[in-house]
């Protein structure tokens, strides 16, 4: 007995194109002796930076209350430092504390963003 027929055994089978190439397109070819020449006379790449570690509980603990306090207006989509000015501009009187811990951690991204940082608006 035959097997049944499928609809899309009546069409040709196309080849997706990758988005953001143009037709035709590919990869240019890189040859052996252009690896090195990419590589350059810099050397090896530079190790990568660790992660900063957290900071302690105590001052986490006083930016989640600041992220809470809804008095300051919503923390959503800004960095707690742009908050906290936005508040201080709109006469809401921030506290002081709060921004002077985000400027001495400025670099460090669990200081820098909000609790509701990592979930989508």
């Amino acid at each position: 007995m035959e097997q049944p027929r499928l609809i899309t055994d009546s069409f040709p089978r196309r080849r997706r194109r990758r988005p953001g190439r143009a037709p035709g397109k590919g990869k240019p070819k890189v040859k052996d002796k252009d690896k090195d020449k990419d590589r350059g006379c810099l050397g090896a790449p530079p190790p990568p930076q660790a992660p900063p570690s957290p900071p302690d509980p105590a001052l986490l603990e006083m930016l989640r209350r600041f992220d809470l306090a809804w008095e300051y207006g919503p923390c959503t989509g800004i960095t707690r430092l742009q908050r906290w000015e936005r508040a201080q501009a709109l006469g809401l009187s921030p506290p002081g504390p709060v921004r002077d811990a985000l400027l001495e951690h400025r670099d460090n991204p669990h200081v820098t963003y909000s609790l509701w940082h990592e979930y989508g608006l």
